[in-house]
C-alpha cells in the first residue's frame, strides 16, 4: 500500500533540518563529496545495506569522488516520510567511521 505524499509544507519543513538536500520537483536530491573515489565507492556501500534493510532505495549518480542521492517513493507518486528517513541515514552514513552502520530505519 503506497504511503501519503507529504504536503508542500512538510517537505520544506524537513529539509530545513536535513543538511545538503534540496527539492526538485517530486524527488529531494543531495550531492556527497568525499576525499576519494574509495570513499565514495564504500559509501554507497554502506546505503546500500541500510537502503536494502529499508527496503527503500534512492537512485545514485557516481561521478569520481562525488555521488548525487535522488530520492522519491515512486510507488505513491513523490515525497514521502521513506525518503525522509532515508535522508537522514544517508546523512549520518557519510560521518560514519567506515564500516559503522547506525540502525536508523523509520
Amino acid at each position: 500500500m503506497p504511503l501519503p505524499t507529504l504536503s508542500d509544507i512538510e517537505v520544506q519543513r524537513e529539509l530545513n533540518a536535513l543538511d545538503g538536500w534540496s527539492r526538485r520537483g517530486e524527488v529531494i536530491v543531495k550531492a556527497f563529496e568525499f576525499a576519494t573515489f574509495p570513499l565514495a565507492i564504500a559509501w554507497v556501500a554502506r546505503v546500500a545495506e541500510a537502503a536494502e534493510a529499508a527496503n527503500h532505495h534512492p537512485d545514485l549518480d557516481i561521478r569520481h569522488a562525488r555521488v548525487t542521492a535522488t530520492l522519491s517513493t515512486h510507488d505513491s507518486g513523490g515525497i514521502t516520510t521513506r525518503d525522509l528517513a532515508l535522508a537522514r541515514t544517508m546523512n549520518a552514513l557519510a560521518i560514519e567511521p567506515e564500516g559503522e552502520t547506525p540502525d536508523l530505519r523509520a
